[in-house]
């Protein structure tokens, strides 16, 4: 027998565990989905199109999909304990020394580089704890820790708005660094769950005794082979092709609300929206999900396409009250995907390659979230219109969705054959034993 984990160190600690991870959603992506708020400021400050004003964000989410293969290493060979502390470092510092002013380039450093990869380091292991703690309730556990990036985002928006007006954007990046070291507080609550061995690996280990032992196996953190998969594949060209339309939205909407001459807590206003409807989105396509009434890549690929056509229609009406609704429908429409988008990857290569395929997935999506943001900077640069952005936003998810339905018929396609294959078996047994 194998070594085993663990239970929790006492009962209902699992909980303790879900509150941390939580706190840090909210203190991560939360904070990530409101720097829409320093755009406009940011660019003002430093005299530069806005092309070069994405670069900031763009950054940010290219160090969040490129650290996470990072941050899994880390937690093998230390403790998602270690991980969280050291990863709410780095993001506190790249908040609190992006404050300074320095340049632009130096906000590339500390917002983009620095800020990103915490936000990897803290985002991943929280994840994988609350994995490890949970069994039989893990969706519920995942349900509530991932709504803290929905509810902080709601509470950010119109906060972070009143510090800009109270202590100016570099005061306002200040205090938010300051609050994302609780991070630090919240990896101290993620308590490891210890490998203990059963007694019949211990007998097996007595008798071994100085028995020369076999080197251990050799971890292997990405199987290469997955990416002959062509389901795969098109599923990482779905991720690439997605990803704009997840992170153009949330970095323009406030700059296109005050083009169009509106307050500066109306733009606010519009963000809490979002995160609302994300979050029922989340919840209830969720549920749909799991009632199994329709395939999961099926109800992927309409939701990703109707998320694609809100965010084209978006920009059409200048009033205020229209822009409000299409903007519930987009943040709806992405909770629906992101709840589904990650499971999704268990159909296409099992469980067993499912923790692999996530990580080549995030990689790679983070080439569409890296160039996304800087290309619809230039567009409306170009155009003097924020409606490019939303244009180019809305036409790659409904591309993406194409991928999706071919990922679909390729899976549909191999299970029928499995299924010919295995009624063929059982024919040729049936004739063997009827000769016979």
């Amino acid at each position: 027998m194998k070594s085993r984990r663990a239970g929790p160190p006492r009962r209902g600690f699992g909980w303790v565990v879900v509150m941390s991870a939580f706190f840090i959603m909210g203190l991560t992506t939360g904070v990530f989905k409101n720097f829409g708020h320093f755009f406009l400021d940011i660019q003002c400050h430093f005299g530069v199109p806005t092309s070069t004003t994405s670069w900031v964000s763009s950054t940010t989410i290219a160090m969040f999909h490129l650290g996470a293969p990072v941050a899994s290493v880390l937690v093998v060979q230390f403790s998602q304990r270690a991980v969280i502390i050291v990863g709410g470092l780095l993001t506190a510092s790249g908040m609190i020394l992006a404050s300074l002013d320095l340049s632009l380039p130096w906000l590339y450093l500390t917002m983009g580089v620095l800020q990103g990869l915490g936000i990897s380091l803290t985002w991943i292991p929280a994840n994988s704890m609350v994995s490890h703690y949970f069994v039989r309730w893990r969706p519920i556990a995942y349900a509530i820790a991932s709504s803290g990036e929905c509810i902080f985002a709601v509470m950010f928006s119109p906060f972070f708005q009143w510090l800009i007006e109270m202590y100016s954007w570099q005061g306002a990046l200040l205090i938010i660094g300051g609050l994302q070291l609780n991070l630090c507080v919240c990896g101290a609550l993620m308590r490891p769950l210890e490998t203990v061995q059963s007694p019949l690996q211990e007998t097996k280990d007595a008798l071994e005794g100085d028995a020369t032992a076999l080197p251990p196996k050799r971890k292997v953190i990405f199987q290469c082979s997955l990416m002959r998969k062509p389901e795969l594949v098109l599923y990482i060209l779905f991720a690439i092709f997605s990803a704009p339309g997840f992170f153009i939205p949330p970095l323009f909407l406030v700059p296109f609300a005050t083009s169009l001459g509106m307050d500066n807590y109306w733009p606010a206003f519009i963000l809490s929206v979002l995160a609302l409807s994300d979050l029922a989105g989340r919840l209830i396509c969720g549920w749909i999900a799991s009632m199994r009434l329709i395939r999961n890549l099926q109800l992927l690929a309409m939701v990703v396409t109707l998320l694609g056509v809100v965010l084209l229609l978006l920009p059409v009406c200048h009033h205020y009250w229209v822009i409000v609704v299409f903007t519930s429908l987009y943040g709806f429409l992405f909770g629906c995907v992101v709840s589904i988008h990650v499971t999704s990857i268990v159909d296409i290569v099992t469980l067993e390659g499912f923790d692999n395929a996530l990580g080549l997935f995030m990689l790679f999506r983070s080439i569409g979230g890296f160039i996304g943001p800087p290309a619809a900077g230039w567009l409306v640069d170009e155009t003097s219109d924020y409606s490019a952005a939303f244009y180019l936003s809305g036409l790659c998810p409904i591309l993406s969705g194409v991928f999706v339905v071919l990922v679909d018929h390729l899976i549909q396609r191999r299970k029928a054959a499995e299924a010919e294959d295995r009624q063929a078996i059982r024919q040729e047994d049936w004739e063997g034993g009827k000769v016979k």
